[in-house]
């Protein structure tokens, strides 16, 4: 390493460390602006949820509004008061609304990648906005517990259980992706040729990209699972913590903790709740309490055996997710160097 890099690696340091002086401030810069864009689209009449309207869209206007304005009075008494321990469970109850808020925005991030275009901006924007005052309030709530140390563990592995979920979450991908690439190769799968799933695709507005990789044989959802089990693994073994060989001039440098750790927690606060209340909504369906709608299926048995396949997938994958992303972040965590000494 050179000099200059030395320098700009030790500003960068000293710039980390100070994190809990201005993460507070970065708090109430996003609560205002947060309160004031879900303001403006009240008063203007917009609605923030896709298809909505009435009083439902106008509620989550104002609960935005909310929101804001509650993280507003809480990072001014961080900055006034200090954090006493009644502050950090409002902050922690804050980060909760705002990341419910954020709900879903995962699906919107994978309608950008695929070339399509998402169902609402406002309802978009919105989440995105909600994602990242939950990271802040986060921050924000453990701010008093300083950095111990510039000290970087060594790379290490996740703890056997922690491995033991990651193969959970990628098993329960296996059907799913087989009952995609079933489609796109033009098989039938649950009554419905890959033809008619096309056709479905097509019909529910799909982008260009998305139908080219499906007349591929190449189902993009099955790829998207691919690389969140690689993501899965990242998290839990050592190489997901070092940059390999192919990255030529990063490679041997330690991986961004939040470079992994952002996708992951995106992920988990998607994909399990998700899944998770769609088992069990299927469960009630299963044992006649609910109507299973048939959607673009032949019949609601069909719609029911493809429902348990996906939901299935996104709650083990989501709950595996969320414990791998808690030991990566346990993992790379900086230490004293005192500590790494006695260890």
């Amino acid at each position: 390493m050179t000099s200059a890099e030395r320098t700009m690696e030790a500003l960068r340091s000293a710039w980390w460390r100070r994190w809990p002086r201005w993460v507070a401030w970065a708090t109430m810069l996003w609560a205002v602006t947060y309160a004031g864009f879900g303001l403006a689209w009240v008063l203007s009449g917009t609605s923030l949820l896709y298809h909505g309207g009435g009083s439902a869209a106008s509620g989550l206007g104002w609960a935005v509004v909310v929101v804001g304005v509650l993280g507003t009075l809480l990072s001014v008494a961080v900055v006034r008061y200090g954090l006493p321990p009644a502050l950090r469970v409002l902050l922690w109850v804050a980060c909760g609304l705002a990341g419910i808020t954020a709900f879903s925005l995962l699906m919107d991030v994978i309608t950008l990648v695929l070339g399509q275009g998402v169902d609402s901006l406002a309802s978009a924007a919105n989440k995105a906005l909600a994602e990242v005052g939950a990271v802040l309030l986060a921050a924000t709530a453990r701010s008093d517990r300083l950095p111990a140390g510039t000290a970087l563990r060594a790379p290490s592995a996740a703890p056997r259980f922690v491995q033991l979920t990651a193969w959970a979450g990628t098993l329960a991908f296996v059907p799913y992706a087989a009952m995609k690439l079933v489609w796109a190769s033009g098989g039938r799968f649950a009554g419905i040729t890959g033809e008619e799933m096309l056709a479905v695709s097509e019909r529910n507005g799909a982008s260009g990209i998305f139908l080219t990789l499906e007349s591929w044989g190449l189902d993009p959802t099955a790829l998207l699972a691919v690389l969140g089990v690689f993501l899965l693994w990242g998290l839990v073994r050592p190489w997901g913590q070092v940059f390999p060989r192919w990255t030529l001039f990063l490679r041997g440098r330690r991986v961004p903790r939040w470079l992994p750790l952002a996708p992951a927690l995106l992920g988990a606060a998607t994909l399990a709740p998700y899944g998770v209340v769609g088992v069990g909504y299927l469960a009630l369906a299963a044992a006649g309490v609910v109507t299973m709608r048939r959607g673009d299926f032949h019949s609601s048995g069909d719609a029911l055996l493809v429902g348990w396949i996906g939901m299935v997938a996104f709650a083990v994958y989501g709950v595996a997710l969320t414990i791998a992303a808690r030991s990566y972040w346990l993992r790379t965590r900086p230490a004293s160097r005192m500590s790494i000494s006695a260890d």
